[in-house]
């Protein structure tokens, strides 16, 4: 099982990555604050929207380090680079939606959230560590004492703020990205979690019939 959930875990990172990508394809329509933050630096640093996701990954990590230690894990830093790695690679294989400026676009943009909700909620559902950027929000909540909504609501309000006056793609799906997002991650990662306890469980009764033969 302990080598299932690291290659359940990758996978789950390379589909979230590929779904972040499809939104990445069709930008005019507005990203998700943290994207619109990494493409506003891109747009005005140089460097690839990859880079800029593991190094706010980075960023958010130390801080959270800081706050408290018990949301970061060896999954975490993985989690960083692969879904850094992946979202050049996917954007490098040009292995995207075509924008057409139609109606169409707005029906391609949902399905890339809602495989980016079914990958963060398998992601987590793997249990192998927090995000950088639920791992950060999480931290902030418990020192604060806030709900992790609330938390998230600032914070994002912030990102996306410095992401506009980067010059990042601010636009309609930016608005209603996470309300079309947050159920389909939340149905995923409760199906994902009764699958892998439903594996362990069949794992424990194939190990004690062995036992027992």
């Amino acid at each position: 099982m302990y080598i299932f959930r690291w290659f359940y875990y990758i996978v789950s990172l390379i589909l979230f990555s590929y779904g972040l990508t499809l939104t990445m394809s069709l930008q005019y329509l507005g990203l998700h604050p943290w994207d619109v933050l990494s493409v506003g630096l891109h747009n005005k640093l140089g460097f690839s929207i990859g880079t800029w996701n593991i190094v706010i990954g980075v960023v958010l990590v130390g801080v959270s380090w800081k706050l408290d230690k018990q949301y970061i894990k060896f999954g975490t830093f993985l989690s960083i680079f692969i879904v850094g790695f992946c979202i050049d690679f996917f954007l490098w294989l040009d292995f995207s939606f075509t924008a057409t400026n139609s109606w169409l676009d707005i029906i391609k943009i949902m399905i890339g959230i809602a495989i980016m909700g079914i990958g963060g909620g398998l992601i987590n559902s793997a249990r192998i560590g927090s995000g950088p950027r639920d791992g950060f929000m999480l931290s902030i909540s418990d020192k604060t004492g806030k709900s992790i909504a609330t938390v998230r609501i600032i914070t994002e309000s912030i990102v996306l703020l410095l992401g506009w006056i980067l010059g990042g793609p601010v636009y309609f799906f930016t608005f209603i990205f996470t309300f079309i997002q947050s159920p389909i991650f939340q149905f995923s990662y409760h199906t994902g979690c009764k699958f892998i306890n439903w594996l362990e469980r069949t794992r424990i009764t194939d190990t004690s019939i062995s036992k027992e033969g």
